[in-house]
């Protein structure tokens, strides 16, 4: 892990992995929650965490050097989402020959993983998922569609997502959710957020 100076007030930790990822977000906000950092806000990224609104990143830096992540402590702390999903995706097949396995089969892969969120992104309540092995990644379509539904549930490379609301987009379709991913009014609007845990239930369509 480096650790570089972004602006007056911000640090970026540049990291090995999703795994490291995920292990020092957790530690930065246990450490914060402890009364030993002081940073407004801790963004996890595909390769990253940014710390922004520290008042000395100088000596920030120095203190998080001579830190190390607890094992486990992201997996343990974090709450889990089952999210109700029907698998009746127009790629579903695609990805299972991609797979090479049938359509059952890839769903029961998809309903065994416990994801994880990594970041967000794209798109408000937008959540990258973590935890599909990396032989099973998939590529995006070459071109993308102009409108993907609201709840729509898709792979794209090693990550899950789940459309929020309705947008453009590439990713292969493999299911869909009635879930509310984000709200406005809700504290906080994300109902996935960094560190969560996420199962995909499979559902009968109504």
């Amino acid at each position: 892990m480096r650790i570089r100076p972004v602006g007056a007030h911000a640090l970026l930790l540049d990291c090995d992995d999703p795994e490291q990822v995920q292990a020092w977000q957790a530690e930065l906000w246990r450490r914060r929650e402890a009364g030993e950092l002081s940073a407004v806000e801790i963004v996890p990224a595909a390769a990253t965490v940014l710390l922004d609104g520290v008042p000395d990143p100088a000596a920030t830096a120095a203190r998080i050097a001579g830190w190390a992540p607890r094992a486990g402590a992201a997996t343990s702390a974090a709450a889990e989402v089952a999210v109700p999903t029907v698998y009746d995706g127009e790629d579903l097949p695609a990805v299972a020959g991609h797979w090479g396995v049938d359509v059952p089969t890839a769903v029961e892969r998809l309903r065994r993983t416990e994801f994880r969120v990594a970041f967000c992104g794209f798109a408000p309540g937008f959540a990258y998922l973590t935890g599909l092995p990396a032989e099973l990644a998939v590529p995006r379509l070459a071109t993308p569609r102009t409108r993907v539904p609201a709840g729509s549930v898709a792979l794209a490379g090693p990550y899950a997502g789940i459309y929020p609301t309705a947008s453009p987009g590439g990713w292969l379709l493999v299911g869909r959710t009635d879930l509310v991913l984000f709200d406005v009014h809700a504290d906080p609007p994300a109902r996935l957020t960094p560190g969560t845990r996420v199962r995909l239930v499979p559902v009968c369509a109504a």
